[in-house]
């Protein structure tokens, strides 16, 4: 007991770095976000004529994006929704730079009726790493 007395402040940043580290691999799939790599975002674009939506900021876009890809950044979807409701019944592949920012944007996505949204893990940098192409 005098040990845990002694040492809390190490056991409570094991304790929460432990809980950060679950959730960064388990935080998608309790939040019911579907996530997919690039392989299978290539085979949703592909094969199920799926949607590619990025939401990254105007600066991150410009230097470079995934061919046809729609850009809304993140900040800016509530109020632009409408424009993707056409698209409710093909598949969404959604990326950021690293796959938070899109994960959001899948959340907003769900909550408005959206069922095959797909985020794309590790966003474009995976994408660039998988010597995928960009469009500028």
């Amino acid at each position: 007991m005098q040990f845990f007395t002694s040492n809390i402040m190490p056991i409570s940043v094991a304790l929460m770095s432990g809980a950060m580290l679950f959730w960064s691999f388990f935080g998608n799939r309790v939040r019911g976000i579907k996530e997919v790599d690039c392989v299978g975002a290539l085979q949703l674009i592909n094969h199920k004529d799926a949607l590619v939506l990025d939401v990254r900021e105007d600066s991150e876009y410009k230097e470079g994006h995934v061919l046809n890809a729609i850009h809304i950044p993140l900040g800016k979807l509530n109020g632009r929704i409408g424009e993707l409701e056409k698209y409710k019944a093909q598949p969404l592949v959604v990326l950021c730079r690293s796959g938070n920012r899109s994960s959001s944007a899948c959340a907003v996505l769900a909550k408005s009726g959206f069922t095959q949204a797909y985020n794309l893990e590790g966003g474009v940098s995976a994408w660039q790493k998988a010597k995928l192409p960009l469009q500028k």
